[in-house]
């Protein structure tokens, strides 16, 4: 009976299993199992009986009216916003189908099929890629009234001429049969006041003295390397081809050494022995596996050869102590696993954890036992495609600053427009994506202005405002913070970072201590930090709270010229440019896990600024004159977006998600607390009905920062480790954070006067002990005689009174220190 128990019981539990309820977030498999909804028909099978990728399951799926039915086969839903953006989304193709290209009205159709501004057409640059732009131009361009014809065909402004500053590409607008004199007396007074440990390039500019003639060129015009002697290097030194010198064991060991890559040229690599292709004899030698066992002596040793091993299949006994996957070889076996996991010894098979390497996903990547799933942040959407996390809404697009204008790319649509024109010296902008807004600095004017990102208004001077026109010298870095709405920027001039309002009305300077050459910076509101470069001396890239406060290093070796940073926010790393060592690299936000991206001189001629976004990288290059686009995690597939340009400097993307909203730092609701008292809680932060009952309340005091940002970060990791389960269940939960001010501190006092009451009692209870144990012991060890006498005779309940006594005074010592009245009984 017991038996046939237990045997329905294992039944029913089987049952019970496969009948269990999944959330209605969830989605169960036939053996039961839930896994979450958005894993449904994603194209990889997460349960194990495959049912969440089953034909049955996915041709019933349609898709929501934001989404884009693929339709065909596979049945596949995708971002609308993704239809005709040049990039096959759907397996089968079918978003990018019936895409008439079509330029907005007032824009020129190149042959390549990109828009054009008709701004820049017949402007003597091939704006186009193809040329075409430059087609049909019939007589040579005319100049307008208040412009000057440099010999070199462009128009300038009039007003530029002679202002030391040449602004044509040939310098004529400072030529001497415009300005009288040899030409040269302009640019002398305009040319920087280097250091001591400075060379100063012919055009001006101020490079570290230690890199002349390094064989590396470092002004634009390159004078730092004319003039130089032939290098010659050391015995124990190699000669790359640009006549630079590494230390001669550097050379040919697989590591780019040389700019040139020339130490890794008509390198011999010894070949080595091994692979189920090869065998390796005893003594060294290597033959073809093919020739082992097969009764003829091709090892000198005849260790091809050993009768006992020969036709003996290992793996038949005890699958030869594999784990998984036993293998026979003509000479003994060899175990292996399956995919997704690696062998720990020789026999023994674990998972491989594919999460600890950074290329495994775009965003997130969630590990599991032989396998691993990548899934995207809130307002990304996995491509079903190239598995990648692309941005729901508005396509991208970047701004760039061009010198004389600001320049817009659009990354799908592939349009290319005019944003601000007329610039002096345009070196570093920003954007306000909630006001549609650009911001940027003039290096010759020293002004910081703000302009509408309207269509119409990039040709009316009257909407170009300046903000910040009084005490800069040379701002080169400008980043907004759009939660507060304040404007931070460097000075190289005056060596500071300061920030002021964004009508910058109000201005302070934060840092103005060892600064050396202060360039790029960038800002994290949400988390209240700042970011910036130094290439000075000792160039580094540090941070510092938003305040000023808390300064620290992050990236201080293997750094020669950070020119500029980025953040990317979603994976909470910072990016940079290093004109000197010619790559890009990155860190997290705490400097650690630091990689090299993209590490090559032809690649990265003088790069000076970068943005990341999604899975790309955009940076410009001044040597090159243009702007280049690659895959942030392998560093291919590099493509020049934009060529031919008039110096380029900073760039940035223009999407909703790189500037997401605080909404009071809650995920989903942010809900005004009332105030009752002055230590109330500001906001509260609320979860959807049905999603657990986590609950923040903000403060708004200073010093709640800190609290804050760790409030909020524990919630977002138990948020992230209740999605790693094993079984992907959701659970119910509640999460609880409170701030609470530190001028309420009557709980606090009232927790410690009961400390101290249970103190008290512990102490005296363990007191009367001691005595207790002390006078049994002396009561039994002492010999004495005994006296009958009335007058002196204690009796027991004399000596229980005693001990009352001291109760009732423990009792009044806790009701005193709690602030009670003392009860009349103990009175």
């Amino acid at each position: 009976t017991r038996t046939r128990k237990s045997i329905f019981f294992m039944i029913y539990s089987r049952l019970s299993v496969a009948r269990k309820t999944c959330a209605p977030a969830e989605f169960a498999c036939l053996n039961g199992q839930c896994v979450p909804g958005r894993w449904r028909c994603d194209g990889e099978p997460e349960c194990p009986d495959g049912s969440d990728e089953a034909e049955e399951t996915c041709s019933k799926q349609t898709c929501p009216p934001e989404k884009f039915d693929c339709g065909g086969a596979t049945n596949k839903c995708v971002s609308l916003s993704w239809r005709c953006d040049g990039e096959k989304d759907c397996e089968n193709g079918a978003d990018e189908e019936d895409c008439a290209a079509v330029c907005p009205s007032g824009e020129f159709m190149c042959a390549n099929r990109k828009c054009l501004a008709t701004v820049y057409l017949c402007d003597s640059d091939d704006d186009c890629g193809d040329g075409s732009d430059e087609l049909k131009c019939g007589s040579p361009l005319t100049c307008g009234p208040n412009h000057l014809r440099c010999n070199s065909s462009e128009c300038v402004p009039l007003m530029w001429s002679c202002d030391g500053d040449p602004d044509c590409s040939d310098g004529s607008d400072e030529g001497p049969e415009r300005c009288g004199g040899d030409g040269l007396t302009y640019l002398l007074n305009r040319r920087a006041n280097c250091t001591a440990g400075e060379f100063r390039c012919d055009n001006g500019e101020c490079v570290r003295l230690t890199w002349k003639c390094d064989g590396d060129p470092d002004c634009k015009d390159k004078s730092d390397e004319a003039d130089c002697p032939l290098l010659t290097c050391r015995p124990d030194e190699f000669q790359c081809g640009d006549g630079s010198c590494i230390h001669g064991t550097k050379q040919c060991n697989k590591v780019h050494d040389c700019p040139d890559h020339s130490d890794e040229s008509g390198c011999v690599n010894a070949t080595k022995c091994e692979g189920p292709l090869k065998f390796l004899c005893k003594n060294g030698e290597c033959i073809d596996s093919s020739k082992v066992c097969d009764s003829v002596k091709d090892c000198k040793d005849r260790s091809d050869e050993p009768k006992k091993e020969c036709g003996l299949n290992e793996c038949m006994i005890n699958n030869g102590g594999c784990s998984h996957i036993c293998m026979d070889r003509p000479i003994g076996f060899e175990c292996q696993c399956p995919a997704g996991y690696q062998l720990l010894d020789k026999k023994t098979c674990g998972d491989i954890d594919e999460c600890h390497y950074p290329d495994s996903c775009s965003q997130i990547c969630i590990n599991y036992k032989g396998d691993f799933k990548c899934e995207c942040y809130e307002g990304y959407e996995m491509d079903p495609v190239t598995k990648t996390c692309k941005a729901e809404g508005k396509s991208p697009y970047l701004l760039f600053t061009n010198r004389h204008e600001i320049r817009r790319i659009d990354l799908v649509k592939r349009e290319y427009s005019q944003v601000v024109s007329t610039q002096k010296n345009a070196v570093a902008l920003d954007l306000d994506m909630a006001n549609n807004r650009v911001f940027w600095c003039d290096r010759f004017y020293r002004k910081i202005y703000r302009k509408p990102l309207d269509a119409n208004s990039h040709a009316d001077p009257s909407q170009q405002v300046p903000l910040v026109d009084s005490s800069l010298q040379t701002p080169v870095g400008l980043a907004l913070d759009w939660l507060q709405h304040n404007l931070y920027w460097t000075d190289s001039g005056d060596k500071s970072i300061s920030v002021a309002s964004v009508d910058g009305t109000k201005r302070r300077v934060l840092i103005n201590t060892d600064l050396s050459e202060p360039r790029a910076i960038a800002l994290d509101p949400h988390h209240g930090f700042m970011y910036w470069s130094d290439w000075g001396t000792r160039a580094k890239i540090e941070k510092a709270g938003m305040n000023g406060v808390d300064r620290q290093v992050l990236v201080a070796n293997n750094i020669e010229w950070p020119n500029g940073i980025t953040l990317d926010v979603a994976n909470r790393r910072l990016y940079w440019v290093d004109s000197k060592l010619h790559h890009i690299a990155s860190v997290d936000l705490n400097g650690a896990h630091r990689r090299t991206h993209i590490s090559s001189a032809e690649t990265l001629g003088h790069p000076y600024a970068l943005a990341v976004f999604e899975d790309r990288i955009y940076w410009t290059d001044r040597d090159r004159a243009a702007v280049f686009v690659a895959n942030r995690l392998t560093g291919q597939e590099v493509h020049m977006l934009a060529e031919n340009l008039n110096d380029p400097h900073d760039i940035v993307v223009f999407h909703q998600l790189r500037q997401p909203r605080a909404n009071g730092g809650c995920e989903y609701l942010c809900l005004k607390a009332p105030q009752i008292t002055e230590h109330s809680p500001k906001y509260t932060c609320t979860c959807p009905d049905g999603q657990g009952d986590a609950v923040l309340h903000l403060t708004t005091a200073a010093s709640s920062t800190e609290e804050l940002a760790t409030s909020l970060s524990a919630l977002r990791t138990a948020s992230s480790n209740e999605s790693k389960e094993s079984d992907y269940r959701s659970t119910a939960s509640a999460v609880v954070v409170s701030t609470t001010p530190a001028g309420d501190s009557s709980v606090s006092q009232h927790c410690e006067c009961l400390f101290l009451a249970i103190s008290l009692l512990v102490f005296g209870l363990v007191c009367t002990g001691v005595y207790l144990v002390w006078r049994n012991w002396r009561t039994n060890s002492t010999k004495s005689m005994n006296f009958d006498n009335p007058v002196y005779r204690k009796t027991t309940g004399e000596v229980n009174s005693y001990f009352s006594y001291i109760y009732i005074y423990i009792y009044i010592l806790i009701y005193t220190s709690l602030g009670s009245k003392i009860p009349p009984s103990l009175s």
